[in-house]
């Protein structure tokens, strides 16, 4: 039976988590299929995943910006544009299930749906017919009370410290 689990909270290690799954699947011979939103393909990970046999990563061709800095009308570009990358990344995890386990994490899905970007409605309908030999990775902050019900595991991460808090930016092979 496929679960989904839930990587959320402010704390750091969400997607690596994630990642982590994802190799483990790839290392037990199963598929792993990866989209992101509201990233681009400059985190660390991207280039390894992708040369690890077993995993997929759809690539992000177009990103936004912050989303509060975001003008009505790249906000509807977006959305068109998440929701098509969804279909995209469901459509293939999907196929990939019917040859054997499957593993599909959506990567800050939660955040997605949260800012408008990508609508609920389009995730849970996907969650309500996925095939037992799909397991679902679902990563961001505060994910929908309809995720949370649905979901088998639910790990929160939360933040004691960081460096960001006293404005140490983002560091490459660390926070992306």
């Amino acid at each position: 039976m496929g679960y989904i689990h839930i990587y959320c909270g402010d704390g750091k290690g969400k997607t690596t988590a994630a990642v982590g799954l994802a190799v483990r699947m790839a290392g037990s011979n199963g598929q792993a299929v990866m989209v992101r939103f509201l990233k681009n393909d400059d985190s660390g990970e991207v280039d390894c995943l992708r040369k690890i046999k077993g995993i997929t990563v759809i690539p992000c061709k177009k990103t936004f910006g912050f989303t509060w800095q975001m003008t009505e009308a790249e906000k509807r570009e977006a959305s068109a544009y998440f929701k098509e990358l969804f279909d995209e990344a469901a459509d293939l995890a999907l196929l990939k299930a019917e040859q054997g386990q499957t593993l599909f994490v959506m990567d800050e899905v939660c955040a997605a749906v949260n800012s408008g970007l990508l609508q609920k409605e389009q995730v849970l309908a996907f969650l309500d017919r996925c095939p037992d030999s799909l397991e679902i990775v679902m990563t961001g902050r505060e994910p929908a009370p309809e995720f949370i019900q649905r979901a088998g595991y639910i790990s929160e991460l939360r933040k004691v410290r960081h460096p960001f808090d006293k404005g140490v930016p983002a560091r490459k092979g660390i926070e992306y």
